[in-house]
């Protein structure tokens, strides 16, 4: 089994392309879930749902986020009550955070709610939430701080911040699912997903960091020099008071990773890491970079034998 540390875009489309070279019930995804939030009265996931997306066969592809050819009737209709919402939901997506919140109003854990859905949709991957407790990434700006959804979605990222910060619970504990699927791996790997405020609340939570010491790890660099290859990754980890680059990014897995990935173009230097290319522009090169990291890998495996 495969495990992989998944959130925003980057994993995804690497997930994309191992799909291709591995049963999806060979994989598990430790999700992050300190994107969440409660909108017009439903749960939104952003990192889950675009990972149960994936698997279901349903994921936008062009935009790497909400259901392929989803509809926004509810989303407009709404704005006439002046109820407006800062991020466009589809109505299709919207049915699977009514659904997610009725599930946790009655009682189910998000992990709970969680398996249930991917069951409903398909799902054949283990999808896992990091935590079932709530912890919540927030960015400091002059008005406040504002939750990282507002701040990338409904401000395009188009905001001065100072700092980021986790609310809600501190270090909060990583389920047993997520323990056993890092513990029961063969490999576990980081895909380029923001380091700041995709990875890092899963490596925060209780008991990872440890089980990640003790397992064959791969990580993969977002960053191409001193840009990251989407997203606000350079912004936050500046904020957050860490290097915008791969170096930066090893210096927050060094404790635990095995093999580092950078870029063939990455002009920064990391003593030690492996040169692929890993921009992901289509499925095809998806694959070819699951080949390699397959390859590394069953030679890991081998000399473990």
């Amino acid at each position: 089994m495969l495990t992989f540390l998944s959130g925003g875009t980057g994993t995804p489309k690497l997930l994309r392309g191992m799909r291709n070279l591995v049963n999806d019930n060979e994989i598990a995804v430790v999700v992050n879930t300190a994107e969440d939030m409660w909108i017009s009265g439903n749960h939104m996931s952003p990192d889950i749902d675009t990972v149960l997306y994936l698997f279901a066969g349903l994921l936008n592809t062009e935009t790497w986020w909400g259901i392929r050819g989803d509809t926004f009737a509810t989303h407009r209709f709404l704005e006439q009550f002046g109820e407006g919402e800062f991020i466009a939901v589809g109505d299709k997506d919207r049915a699977v955070h009514i659904a997610r919140a009725h599930l946790l109003w009655n009682g189910a854990t998000l992990t709970e709610a969680t398996a249930g859905i991917a069951k409903t949709l398909g799902v054949e991957a283990q999808v896992l939430p990091m935590t079932d407790a709530e912890v919540t990434t927030y960015v400091e700006t002059d008005s406040g701080p504002m939750h990282f959804q507002e701040y990338w979605v409904g401000h395009r990222g188009e905001v001065d911040i100072g700092g980021v910060v986790r609310m809600g619970q501190a270090n909060p504990q990583a389920t047993p699912e997520v323990l056993a699927a890092i513990r029961e791996a063969d490999a576990v790997i980081l895909g380029p997903s923001n380091p700041v405020t995709s990875i890092s609340p899963i490596l925060e939570c209780r008991g990872v960091r440890e089980a990640l010491q003790e397992k064959f790890v791969i990580a993969i660099s977002p960053f191409i020099g001193d840009k990251p290859v989407s997203g606000p990754a350079a912004a936050l980890m500046e904020a957050w008071g860490m290097e915008p680059s791969s170096a930066g990014t090893h210096a927050l897995y060094k404790d635990f990773v095995d093999v580092f990935v950078q870029d063939v173009r990455d002009t920064c230097e990391v003593p030690g890491s492996l040169r692929l290319d890993t921009l992901m522009s289509n499925e095809k090169r998806a694959e070819a970079l699951g080949w390699e990291l397959m390859a590394i890998v069953r030679s890991a495996r081998q000399k473990r034998a």
